[in-house]
């Protein structure tokens, strides 16, 4: 999928062919204690810990979008971030469905053991007399 979505980019032919060349034939082994692992072929496109692992993933993620209107979804390097406001909460598993389903396309695992949800709430005052009004300029624009 990387590859198909870089033809789609105006790279020169030469970039492309060396991106395309570093990924094909990829083995990876372990070792710990003086003990080597057996050799595996690697078949992702984005190699977690490479100079080109989050450019290659920012590529591949460039097409995951919100599906609700509001809600955003935020990448960095290889981390996605999904912001869910509370008027669309309801549609949270919605949006998560929706990336579960671009991860399986472009042949991505998600690590649900690193996925976390958190809730921001505003603070809820104890008294109505505590709240401030709106400053004036806001009220002009919201009775326009």
């Amino acid at each position: 999928m990387l590859m198909e979505k870089l033809s789609e980019l105006s790279i020169p032919d030469h970039i492309y062919n060396w991106i395309h060349n570093w990924l094909n034939n990829r083995t990876h082994s372990t070792k710990f204690a003086k003990v080597v692992s057996t050799v595996s072929v690697v078949t992702a496109s984005i190699i977690q810990g490479s100079g080109l692992g989050p450019a290659a993933y920012l590529v591949t993620a460039a097409d995951l979008r919100p599906i609700r209107t509001g809600n955003r979804i935020v990448k960095y390097a290889d981390d996605t971030y999904l912001i869910v406001p509370a008027a669309n909460s309801s549609f949270s598993n919605d949006e998560l469905s929706n990336i579960q389903a671009w991860a399986t396309k472009n042949n991505l695992n998600l690590n649900c053991t690193k996925s976390k949800e958190i809730v921001f709430r505003a603070r809820v005052s104890r008294r109505s007399s505590e709240l401030l009004p709106p400053p004036v300029s806001l009220l002009r624009e919201w009775r326009n």
